[in-house]
């Protein structure tokens, strides 16, 4: 019995590893890490629990990773409750510019703003032109033009910042109005790019980004 409950269990894990998939193993998000304790904190308990009771902590492992798959199926149909549990990128920095705002309600100071671009092998808040704290709790960070690798300011190379940050303005047919709001632009901007690369419905489209020259990057669903 030594050997065969952690056999087992062994085996319950590498199945519900499989049924959840590579999102659930890569821990993109804070819920994803949480269910993976959990799940890890169950399978220990097949293991040490006595024979009377390690059927409980079966299904209570299995019930687990059945409620999981059902709500990263209803989240993957629902971009709503995908925001309520997975949360939304913050900005910390915007063009170069430190938002203390998004720096109060993420909990941040600027010590450990320091110590996350020190991470990442930048020593100088001022050349980070976008700061993001994705979902999972890692900082993207868009360099200023100058300090992009090669430098183009040692190479005496003419530089021009962006005239957007790329940002997602169709998901899945759906339009993100805040977006186009953000930048400055309207439906009747978007229609006319739309039509440009001769596409007729919004509903024909399954991810649309602005890009940082003010262009429209457009995957089509049929791709």
């Amino acid at each position: 019995m030594i050997i065969l409950k952690p056999t087992f269990a062994f085996i319950l894990l590498l199945i519900c590893a499989r049924v959840l998939g590579k999102k659930q193993m890569s821990q993109m998000t804070f819920f994803n890490y949480v269910t993976g304790i959990t799940i890890g904190s169950l399978a220990a308990e097949i293991i040490t629990f006595d024979d009377q009771t390690i059927w409980h902590e079966v299904v209570g492992l299995l019930w687990w990773c059945l409620l999981t798959a059902l709500l990263a199926y209803i989240t993957l149909k629902s971009s709503k409750l995908r925001q309520i549990i997975d949360g939304q990128p913050s900005i910390l920095i915007k063009n170069g510019v430190i938002q203390k705002k998004e720096l109060k309600s993420t909990r941040i100071n600027i010590e450990e703003l320091s110590m996350m671009f020190r991470e990442q092998g930048i020593f100088s808040i001022k050349d980070v032109d976008y700061a993001i704290l994705e979902q999972n709790g890692q900082l993207s960070i868009l360099k200023m033009q100058e300090q992009i690798t090669v430098s183009r300011k040692d190479m005496s190379v003419p530089t021009s910042q962006p005239k957007y940050l790329p940002a997602e303005v169709i998901i899945d047919g759906r339009i993100i109005h805040k977006n186009l709001t953000s930048y400055g632009l309207n439906l009747q901007w978007l229609e006319n790019e739309l039509n440009a690369q001769s596409v007729k419905n919004i509903d024909d489209v399954f991810y649309a980004e602005i890009q940082d020259d003010g262009s429209l990057y457009i995957a089509p669903k049929k791709e």
